[in-house]
């Protein structure tokens, strides 16, 4: 075995790591009060401490926001952000840049930045895994299901149905269930939307960005926001799915197994907007999209408090093979593929 190009990210992610320390040790002198104050406030008792994995993304930030501010809502359960290991994606320079920026703004709300996943799991009760490369999902969150520890796996869940097959059956074999979503699925109307005074939904279209990464199918990078709201109305039972690509738009249409349609526009030019039209037996509905993560959030700490996810496997499952079937069918200059339901629990 050549074990050259492991000792050489090894030594990449020691480099990277005493770089980051610097950076959150400058950012909480530059801070002082605000640290301090952070600091000095009560533990937070065991079962509520929150770890983090991956600070190349926005959303570790906004996640820490949310469970560190000085009055957080009943809903978030006392969940305090207490760690973070920083590595991220290695050779997304999108990603990757913003590593050293995010740290030290997660380190000036007080949270302990840590040099491996294993530190962090010493200290931690719960994980939001973050990072934004979803080809560094399965490695990074196998130690986690192997300390019995539950863990929300953020967008993209996989980079590939290989992955996301594994991921599901280490949560099987190590008897941790694992939680996964876009912000998008807790749209500001979903209630009305699925309620009896909508009726029986019929159809409905979503938007969103469809930004591609040439190391991720396309639509698993940013696509899943729109296609996740989709799945969120439509529910299971996709049997076909058609995509029509231009570099600048997608449009990705399903056909269910009754027969209901569903479709999926994303957008790489014009407004960075999500939203969509419900079309149901009493009324066609505008889609309001969520407005940030507190959503999200209140769902993710039910998670923690309960076990249950409150996204069944089968459906993470059906969402990502659409996606993949849209890939296949873009292959096939927008032939219809099939989609396949192979997976069991």
């Amino acid at each position: 075995m050549n074990l050259k190009p492991r000792l050489m990210h090894t030594l990449y992610n020691r480099r990277k790591f005493i770089g980051l320390s610097v950076i959150a040790a400058a950012a909480t002198a530059i801070t002082g009060p605000v640290s301090a104050h952070l600091a000095a406030s009560a533990p937070v008792p065991a079962g509520l401490r929150v770890g983090i994995i991956g600070l190349d993304v926005s959303h570790s930030v906004a996640f820490t926001k949310l469970l560190n501010a000085e009055n957080t809502p009943p809903a978030f359960g006392g969940y305090k952000v207490i760690a973070a290991y920083p590595q991220g994606s290695n050779d997304i320079a999108f990603s990757a840049d913003r590593i050293p920026e995010f740290t030290k703004t997660v380190s000036a709300m007080g949270v302990e930045i840590v040099s491996s996943i294993a530190d962090l799991l010493s200290k931690v009760d719960v994980v939001l895994l973050n990072t934004n490369d979803g080809r560094l999902h399965l490695e990074q969150v196998l130690p986690v299901l192997k300390a019995g520890k539950r863990v929300f796996i953020n967008k993209p869940f996989a980079a590939s149905m290989n992955d996301v097959k594994a991921i599901f059956a280490a949560s099987k074999k190590y008897k941790v269930p694992v939680f996964t979503s876009s912000s998008m699925r807790y749209m500001e109307n979903k209630t009305q939307l699925l309620s009896a005074e909508t009726g029986k939904i019929l159809g409905v279209e979503t938007y969103s960005p469809a930004t591609i990464e040439l190391t991720h199918p396309d639509l698993f990078w940013y696509g899943i926001h729109g296609v996740e709201m989709l799945f969120t109305l439509m529910g299971r039972g996709c049997k076909e799915v058609r995509r029509i690509y231009t570099p600048d738009t997608d449009l990705v249409t399903g056909i269910w197994e009754d027969n209901r349609i569903g479709t999926f526009r994303g957008t790489r030019t014009g407004p960075h907007n999500y939203g969509g039209t419900v079309f149901a037996e009493k009324a066609i509905v505008p889609v309001i999209p969520a407005k940030g993560f507190a959503g999200l959030m209140t769902e993710i700490i039910k998670y923690f408090q309960t076990g249950i996810s409150p996204v069944s496997p089968e459906e993470t499952f059906e969402i990502y093979a659409f996606m993949q079937a849209a890939d296949e069918s873009k292959k096939q200059g927008g032939a219809a593929v099939a989609l396949t339901h192979s997976y069991k629990l």
